[in-house]
């Protein structure tokens, strides 16, 4: 067998998928990828350009007898979220994703596997490699930086883009059909801190095994943020237990639900069998509340037995950081009134860290509504401000609005019917896509967001359901060629 997957391939989609796991292509790291992906382009003789945001977009010109059907787009991000389980080795900017195959789905050990959105990607070069592919003109377009504010897009020139049709590859589920999505932002919250020295026996509090996720897909799942959870815990324990914090930190990305928070403290009354005690019992009770959603829950708590001189956060510092993380929203603000179970507005505490003197805390911010979104911007800014920080706000990216008409989504329904038995879900996200923004460039686009079966994508549990995606590649031949 020459590579992993080759059993369930199909036109090489899964071979393409896995020499993409090959070239670190994390978030800002999309050099070496998109030079990778020109270059395919080039060697299959195809018209290809690449910008300055390292976004690359194929032509491909119809085939005999598609000659005069509308121009198809389709479209994908090639950046890749870079999580990893806090005990794995693995450097993601030099190192090969280590990929095994269990039931069916492929993963990575102890990593993300970057299905979100590198299947989008194969699924592309499949079609500039197939010679034999039967399709209108075609626009591939390769995004970068998507999972950190849609930079990529948001530089995108789409002056010579033509296209009638946007199918976006960035859905997670077969069958589950993405007609409108919501806006979002990330917004930087930073504190001045004052230190000191203080003696005493030094704590590390560890929180591991949480589930995480997507912050706009599973942020209806009851998963517990652990930024959240690690200010909790030093809330609670601060009144039988005199410390001071040295340093905190946990989540890596600020559209990923945190698993891991971990903090520093010292405990000035040089009793750790008491501090232990305290902090057991919290432990056992924040266990016990969450044994149904969160129940690979573990704490740690690591205990230098001989009394230190530490360079910690004073108790003033402390205080107001302490109250910012308590009291900054977190989860779900408000469900929709228009479309029932879908979530109108959210934010995550994604990313916590401490510094000598500043403390900063990253959040993901998504609305479909645009007014809401800028109060829970606001609602940060004057917070944080009250307690004599500041904030910025980055990536700002617009809804995608549900049209009540769409010729693709009628189209794709009826195939659809005709090769799986039964209708396709058209939904509205809360996740944020590009499609907001290419519709801004591209006025009149008809669009619609679809994808294999994928599940946890933004944490090391991620898989690809690789007889779904075989399926849905598939599918998509068959849907370019109905298009009129």
């Amino acid at each position: 067998m020459r590579y992993i997957t080759e059993k369930y391939d199909y036109k090489n989609i899964l071979f393409y998928f896995e020499q993409l796991t090959k070239i670190p292509h994390g978030s800002g790291n999309v050099d070496a990828i998109s030079n990778y992906l020109l270059s395919f382009a080039k060697e299959h003789n195809a018209i290809c350009r690449q910008d300055e945001k390292k976004n690359v977009v194929v032509f491909l010109p119809a085939t005999a007898t598609y000659e005069n059907k509308k121009t198809i787009m389709l479209q994908g991000h090639m950046d890749m979220v870079c999580e990893k389980d806090s005990d794995c080795p693995h450097d993601f900017t030099k190192d090969p994703l280590e990929l095994y195959i269990e039931d069916g789905r492929l993963r990575a050990k102890g990593t993300t596997l970057g299905g979100d959105d590198g299947i989008a990607i194969a699924y592309m070069m499949a079609l500039i490699a197939d010679k034999d592919a039967k399709h209108p003109a075609m626009e591939l377009v390769m995004t970068t930086d998507e999972e950190t504010g849609m930079y990529g897009a948001q530089a995108l020139d789409t002056s010579d883009l033509k296209a009638s049709y946007l199918i976006n590859i960035d859905s997670e589920e077969e069958g589950r059909v993405f007609c409108g999505c919501a806006g979002g932002l990330r917004q930087n919250c930073v504190l001045d801190l004052n230190r000191e020295e203080v003696t005493g026996i030094v704590t590390e509090i560890r929180i591991k095994g949480l589930t995480g996720g997507h912050s706009g897909v599973e942020i209806d799942k009851n998963r517990t943020n652990a930024n959240k959870l690690m200010a909790r815990l030093l809330f609670e324990l601060r009144n039988p237990i005199n410390f001071n914090l040295v340093d905190m930190h946990g989540g890596k990305l600020d559209n990923a639900i945190p698993r891991e928070a971990f903090a520093t403290v010292v405990i000035k009354d040089f009793e750790p069998e008491e501090f232990k005690k305290a902090a057991g019992n919290l432990a056992a009770k924040y266990k016990k509340e969450l044994e149904n959603s969160e129940p690979g829950l573990e704490f740690e708590f690591v205990i230098v037995p001989n009394p230190k001189t530490v360079n910690a956060i004073n108790g003033n510092s402390f205080g107001s950081l302490l109250y910012f993380l308590i009291q900054a929203p977190n989860g779900i603000q408000k469900m929709s009134s228009a479309i029932p179970g879908l979530v109108e507005s959210s934010l995550n505490m994604g990313i916590v860290f401490t510094e000598e003197k500043h403390a900063v805390v990253r959040f993901s911010l998504r609305s479909s509504v645009t007014s809401f979104k800028n109060f829970m911007s606001e609602k940060l800014d004057y917070l944080i401000s009250i307690l004599g920080g500041e904030s910025t706000t980055e990536g700002n990216y617009p809804a995608w609005e549900y049209k009540k008409e769409s010729v693709l989504r009628e189209v794709f329904k009826d195939l659809f019917k005709k090769e799986y038995g039964k209708e396709p879900v058209f939904e509205v996200m809360h996740a944020g896509l590009e499609c907001g923004l290419l519709f801004d460039k591209c006025p009149g686009l008809d669009i619609i967001s679809i994808g294999p079966d994928m599940a946890d994508v933004h944490s090391p549990n991620e898989s690809l359901g690789l007889e779904s995606a075989v399926r849905v590649y598939r599918f998509l031949e068959k849907l370019i060629c109905s298009l009129q």
